[in-house]
């Protein structure tokens, strides 16, 4: 079963999906994994993926691997709403397929949004 570490000890995952934000959010997840179970990683990641994809309000996925030999993963994941992902997340399906995660894995979900820089990036 993965393990769960908080990106901002402030504030953490189960504080932010009872969060009212409106619009759009993206959902980074960092995991971190011993190399020798890399494959069950991307194996269990997968099996989530499937479901997600077919939740309301799921928008689209994307799976990074840190280069240089690096066993760092990250899961960048867009959701219409806190709410659509709330309800996801807290699915008893979902909860369960937590368990098919590799011992050594690592995750720190942490929830964002989108906002604008002037000159650089609009909301």
């Amino acid at each position: 079963m993965v393990a769960f570490k908080e990106l901002n000890d402030a504030v953490g995952i189960a504080d932010q999906i009872q969060s009212n934000e409106d619009g759009s959010v993206v959902l980074i997840n960092v995991f971190t994994i011993d190399p020798a179970d890399e494959d069950a990683l991307i194996s269990a990641w997968s099996h989530d993926a499937d479901f997600m994809k077919e939740q309301p309000g799921y928008i689209s996925t994307q799976m990074h691997k840190g280069i240089g030999g690096s066993s760092t993963y990250i899961n960048y994941a867009v959701w219409e709403s806190v709410e659509s992902f709330r309800n996801a997340f807290t699915n008893p399906e979902f909860q369960n397929r937590i368990g098919e995660y590799p011992s050594s894995a690592v995750a720190s979900p942490h929830l964002f949004k989108k906002i604008a820089v002037k000159g650089h990036c609009v909301a």
